[in-house]
């Protein structure tokens, strides 16, 4: 009994010929699937930086926003101490009232220093929320040219299964639109 089964050879020129079209295309694939994935790598690691600096900065505005509560809790502080040396100042003879007429004057310039110190801290929190907010714009530009890379790839992976070369191009477009939506994050990164 023979084993060997014949195939036609018009058969094995066509079974090449689709082995050496599939393979260059699966070979295409590979390579492309390697290359978007590495980048798509770096866009989410420069979004999560992003992230991070966003928060960071977010952080650092409540802190500011903290220090000048503090600073206008001083500053009431103060005030009150002037007002009862004021009304004190009304209630003594007047051979008593200079010591209470110097604390007024100290009352007052610490008022001034402490309000130009609550200010320059509120304007630091509002600047730090400003950068923050800022960076939500390019991060979420980073996030958009992932997922398309991510599509992309997805993409990519059901033309191996599928062979219709056109879902290779799909792919190549996607990924593509998804670099230029990178580059404008880049671009637009303060």
């Amino acid at each position: 009994m023979d084993d060997s089964i014949e195939i036609p050879e018009g058969h094995l020129e066509h079974m090449a010929r689709a082995t050496h079209q599939s393979g260059g295309l699966v070979r295409w694939i590979a390579i492309f699937t390697a290359v978007i994935s590495t980048i798509g790598a770096l866009i989410g690691r420069q979004a999560e930086e992003i992230a991070n600096s966003a928060i960071l900065l977010k952080n650092e505005a409540a802190l500011k926003k903290t220090e000048a509560a503090d600073q206008w809790n001083y500053y009431q502080a103060v005030s009150t101490k002037g007002h009862l040396a004021e009304l004190a100042m009304a209630l003594v003879p007047p051979e008593q009232r200079p010591p209470f007429a110097e604390r007024i004057k100290k009352y007052e310039a610490q008022k001034t220093d402490i309000r130009r110190q609550a200010d320059k801290l509120e304007a630091l929190s509002a600047k730090a929320n400003a950068d923050s907010a800022a960076l939500s714009g390019p991060r979420g530009n980073y996030m958009y040219a992932l997922a398309l890379l991510q599509v992309a790839i997805s993409v990519v992976s059901v033309t191996v299964l599928t062979r219709q070369r056109w879902l290779f191009g799909v792919a190549i477009v996607l990924s593509v639109v998804g670099l230029v939506t990178a580059g404008i994050a880049y671009l637009g990164t303060p």
